[in-house]
């Protein structure tokens, strides 16, 4: 790489950022499409890629160093002896140095499809590291920046192709949707409000919805409940599809009674003035 222009490099770096690619991989692509990075996304995302290769005793390594260690007795007794709980998740935040509250540890569990917050079975662990090509530290955190870009708000890329629009919207929706199940406690059908909250502003601090504090101080003052997965499921629906001025709110519209309520304090409060126009600006986030 060496070899290409600033501008190549910057375009090659970019398309492995945001696709995880290898550098060999981006440069194929980016060529294919005669340097045009919306061209070489579509490239990239019609064709069928093989995972990257990964060494399964680097792997079986790597899950017995986070693990639980019990004895042989002990761990007959106990269901969550195999298991990587949330001290083998906190030293391997510490060993690929990311923060263990950092987001993108949800886009690391919903790559390992972990049913369950600070927990990892061997099978999502293993399973996850390898559909992620990784079977080393140093291979770990070279990844965070591609799933950190998984996060990005669907709009952020309007500037690339229409299918790289797609694959960014719909990967984005998959991962708020798992974040429920995995962030509700077991056994329960709703998530805790408060826990709710914390993940609405970490999730809406990646899209930006210019609402988001509004909707956490109206759970908080008329709400004060545990929320149901129809109201999670539809909330970013509502944050995607109507404007933040409410201009093409429909009253009529099949939201949940919890968001048509939320509409109405912002009236009330008069954070939102009737007729669709905001008290303050919002300047150019959403």
């Amino acid at each position: 790489m060496n070899k290409l222009g600033r501008g190549h490099r910057d375009k090659v770096q970019q398309f492995m950022t945001i696709t995880g690619a290898s550098e060999k991989v981006a440069l194929q692509s980016l060529k294919a499409s005669e340097w045009h990075l919306d061209g070489a996304f579509d490239v990239f995302y019609s064709q069928p890629h093989t995972k990257s290769f990964t060494d399964t005793r680097h792997l079986e390594e790597l899950y017995n160093r986070y693990k639980g260690t019990f004895t042989n007795s002990l761990r007959q007794l106990d269901p969550y002896a195999d298991m990587i709980m949330a001290d083998g998740i906190s030293t391997l935040c510490n060993d690929v140095q990311v923060d263990p509250q950092d987001i993108v540890m949800l886009v690391v569990s919903w790559h390992m499809k972990a049913a369950t917050m600070c927990e990892f079975s061997k099978q999502e662990f293993v399973g996850g590291l390898q559909s992620l090509g990784i079977d080393s530290l140093e291979k770990f955190r070279e990844r965070i920046p591609f799933m950190r870009s998984e996060l990005k708000d669907d709009r952020l890329y309007h500037y690339h192709s229409i299918f790289f629009y797609l694959v960014a919207s719909e990967k984005f929706k998959e991962i708020y949707n798992f974040a429920f199940g995995w962030a509700k406690e077991k056994g329960q059908k709703s998530l805790a409000l408060d826990t709710a909250i914390g993940m609405w502003q970490l999730l809406f601090e990646e899209k930006q919805w210019p609402l988001v504090d509004h909707w956490c101080q109206f759970l908080q003052a008329r709400h004060n409940k545990a929320i149901s997965r129809d109201t999670w499921s539809q909330l970013l629906e509502f944050a995607r599809s109507v404007d933040p001025t409410l201009s093409n709110y429909d009253a009529e519209g099949a939201w949940p009674y919890l968001i048509d309520e939320f509409v109405e304090y912002l009236t009330e409060n008069n954070i939102i003035q009737k007729g669709g126009h905001h008290v303050k600006d919002w300047g150019q986030k959403f």
